[in-house]
């Protein structure tokens, strides 16, 4: 018998499946002390709530969709917003791009974020062209971080199962190293694989399949064809007749 520990509870289960993708999300930082030392003062890395932003001067950091899709929602609830990009090139979708350029939005392409300032939260931010490396310094309430993410196993690595890179090792039954513990989707490897949807979307099938076998030894792990499954009922039910 397993143990699954939460924060809240404890389960008893004979298999687990771990279908977690490429696993926990976690912002990138700047790696600058005198910016993420702001990090709960003023600085953010997600934004919760547009109303948490009611009428304050807001820099927001970055060009992804993000970035854009919250300056556009700050719109009328923020006093003032500024969004700075180190490129002039958006990866935002095109139309959104558009609609902030168009916006009361101020857009500084070609700067970048220096340091943060303030007694005990943010008051000012000083960013720079990165092009001339002048800095130039403005009043802000909150700034708003969006520099991508990464992904990590978390507390998945600290579980004893086989892990090759950011990936976990099954066989063929899409088994793990450890008795019971099944995995698929992309946070599984094995010689060959494709990262695909439909890939997942096997593995997973394979997955549960041999995990009813596994609980149940009579089983079998070909369920025979879901196209057939009607039939077959109807043939029972029949019989039984």
């Amino acid at each position: 018998t397993l143990q699954l520990k939460t924060e809240r509870a404890v389960h008893l289960t004979r298999t687990v499946l771990i279908t977690a993708g490429i696993g926990a999300f976690h912002p990138k930082t700047f790696k600058n002390p005198s910016i993420d030392g702001f990090d709960g003062k003023g600085l953010y890395y997600f934004v919760k709530s547009f109303q948490e932003f009611k009428d304050k001067r807001v820099l927001i950091a970055g060009g992804g969709d993000s970035a854009v899709d919250w300056a556009l929602g700050l719109l009328g609830i923020a006093r003032s917003i500024t969004l700075i990009h180190r490129r002039d090139q958006f990866r935002a979708a095109e139309d959104s791009v558009q609609k902030m350029l168009k916006s009361s939005i101020q857009v500084k392409t070609f700067y970048e974020l220096r340091r943060l300032e303030g007694s005990n939260k943010v008051e000012r931010a000083v960013i720079y062209s990165n092009k001339t490396n002048i800095d130039e310094t403005i009043e802000v309430d909150a700034v708003i971080a969006s520099l991508g993410f990464l992904s990590t196993l978390g507390p998945i690595q600290e579980w004893g199962l086989d892990l090759e890179h950011d990936s976990i090792r099954v066989n063929t039954r899409m088994e793990t190293n450890l008795r019971g513990v099944y995995g698929a989707g992309d946070i599984v490897t094995y010689p060959g694989k494709v990262k695909l949807i439909a890939t997942g979307f096997g593995e997973g099938a394979t997955a549960a399949n041999n995990i009813a076998a596994y609980i149940n030894p009579k089983a079998s792990v070909f369920p025979g064809h879901s196209s057939s499954q009607d039939v077959h009922e109807k043939q029972k039910v029949s019989a039984k007749t």
